[in-house]
């Protein structure tokens, strides 16, 4: 891949992102968000305005969807085109990649976090199931079969070892692995150049729109007469009975 090729592949995720970005503001709705925050947390932090609850709920929405939908729309797709592999159909995998000595099954993920035990005993079971799928093609090449979760970012490499029968490669390593090439991590963020910049007028004014939405929703039915807000007609709302 060319620098301009792998330039206008950045630009065109990053157009994907932006597009799922703004839908998942113009779509999001107070009620449905109030549902899953913590009302006694909120209370505790000190917020005391429409405006200060309406920021911290909405932000704290966009921080958790977005970390998906990068993964989903930007890291994954970037992966796949740059390593040269196809689209796994295998449950859990993403990418398989065939060399001339081994075969590469990957599941790519947006950052580094250790699976716990259950997630780790499920990502093995998937590896496994692939790799009897492959059996007899890989005995017939006498290819190995390499299972790996990579993440964009990090710095967690850990070979296979007991319990997990895949690598863990992250950050640099991970580009590297799919690419050959040490720096390729570097030129992904260089070739954003201003496309994020140039996305992120238009968010903003759907973000202002959003706090707008919010706010007449917040004030129309947890506040006071005065514009306090009200905690308890929050918190009934989030963990009342269905009769309240």
């Amino acid at each position: 891949m060319t620098p301009d090729e792998l330039e206008e592949l950045i630009k065109q995720r990053l157009e994907r992102f932006y597009e799922r970005r703004i839908a998942n503001l113009t779509q999001v709705q107070l009620f449905d968000v109030l549902k899953r925050k913590n009302p006694y947390l909120l209370r505790a932090i000190g917020i005391s305005s429409a405006a200060q609850l309406v920021e911290i709920v909405l932000q704290q929405h966009i921080m958790a969807s977005d970390e998906t939908l990068f993964g989903t729309e930007f890291i994954e797709p970037v992966a796949l085109a740059v390593s040269g592999g196809k689209k796994s159909s295998a449950e859990g995998i993403d990418i398989e990649v065939e060399g001339e000595i081994s075969y590469k099954a990957i599941s790519v993920k947006s950052g580094p976090n250790i699976f716990n035990s259950s997630q780790a005993k499920k990502m093995n079971e998937q590896f496994e199931e692939l790799r009897r799928r492959l059996q007899q093609y890989l005995r017939q090449t006498r290819k190995q079969f390499d299972p790996i979760l990579g993440a964009a970012y990090g710095k967690r490499n850990l070979p296979a070892r007991g319990k997990r029968s895949y690598r863990h490669v992250a950050g640099q390593a991970f580009w590297q692995e799919l690419t050959g090439d040490p720096d390729f991590y570097l030129k992904v963020i260089r070739l954003m150049k201003d496309y994020p910049e140039q996305h992120r007028r238009v968010f903003e004014q759907e973000m202002d729109k959003a706090k707008n939405r919010f706010a007449r929703d917040l004030l129309n039915q947890f506040a006071e007469a005065d514009g306090t807000l009200s905690w308890e007609k929050l918190l009934k709302y989030n963990s009342g009975g269905n009769n309240e």
